[in-house]
């Protein structure tokens, strides 16, 4: 069994003014909003399970379940209070049952294949990219990832889509059940809780590009993914 968890409650500021009144995971890139696009290539691989954690605008996103029969909505309440951890916790009594993605639901993917790659252990989908980076990054050791977190050198970058295997998605449910019993857990980002977890897990990266998924985070990213399809 697998199950599917995309994170859909952020408020997605840097996309302002497009998301004033539609969130952003719902932002059309052609004809389809961006989290279709992610529905749709979760479904094809036969994913049994997906639940959508909403926020932000929340009641946008009730026509999905119509549209997807083994999709279930899961608000989390504390979205406008806490960061992404909020999120999984929001979920944490589901996610160490079964093999699991989690993606961020504002990616817009090109390939529904790479749902498909097959996973020998839990991993990161990640984009290689040579200098520096700012973003989220993975240190490995071989192919065992070693450090989660911002900023490195010729590494593969993070893309918003892990898997993880049933007994490691349960070990980072139980990591996030017990920082909330700490202050301070409301600052944290769920990757953080992976970092933390990371000598108990053996996890790897997958390697995608850019032709197979697509991080649209600015009104002119978006612009100009549009038209770089309009030109294909």
């Amino acid at each position: 069994m697998e199950i599917a968890i995309l994170m859909a409650a952020g408020l997605g500021t840097r996309m302002l003014p497009l998301t004033k009144n539609t969130p952003k995971p719902l932002i059309r890139v052609g004809s389809k909003p961006m989290i279709e696009t992610l529905l749709d290539g979760l479904t094809l691989h036969g994913v049994d399970r997906i639940y959508v954690v909403t926020g932000y605008l929340a009641q946008q996103f009730e026509y999905l379940k119509k549209k997807y029969p083994h999709l279930e909505l899961v608000h989390n309440e504390e979205y406008m209070i806490k960061n992404n951890i909020s999120s999984i916790h929001a979920v944490c009594d589901v996610m160490g049952k079964a093999d699991c993605f989690v993606c961020e639901a504002d990616l817009y993917v090109s390939d529904p294949g790479i749902f498909d790659i097959p996973h020998d252990s839990s991993c990161y989908y990640g984009k290689f990219v040579e200098g520096y980076s700012d973003d989220w990054v993975f240190d490995t050791d071989g192919d065992r990832i070693v450090r989660v977190g911002r900023c490195g050198d010729n590494t593969y970058n993070m893309v918003g889509i892990s898997y993880f295997k049933q007994k490691d998605a349960e070990i980072i449910a139980d990591a996030v059940l017990e920082a909330y019993r700490h202050e301070g857990h409301e600052n944290l980002f769920w990757d953080e809780i992976v970092n933390d977890c990371l000598s108990k897990l053996y996890l790897k990266i997958c390697p995608v590009d850019g032709s197979q998924i697509a991080e649209l985070d600015t009104c002119r990213e978006l612009q100009e993914f549009e038209q770089s399809l309009r030109g294909k």
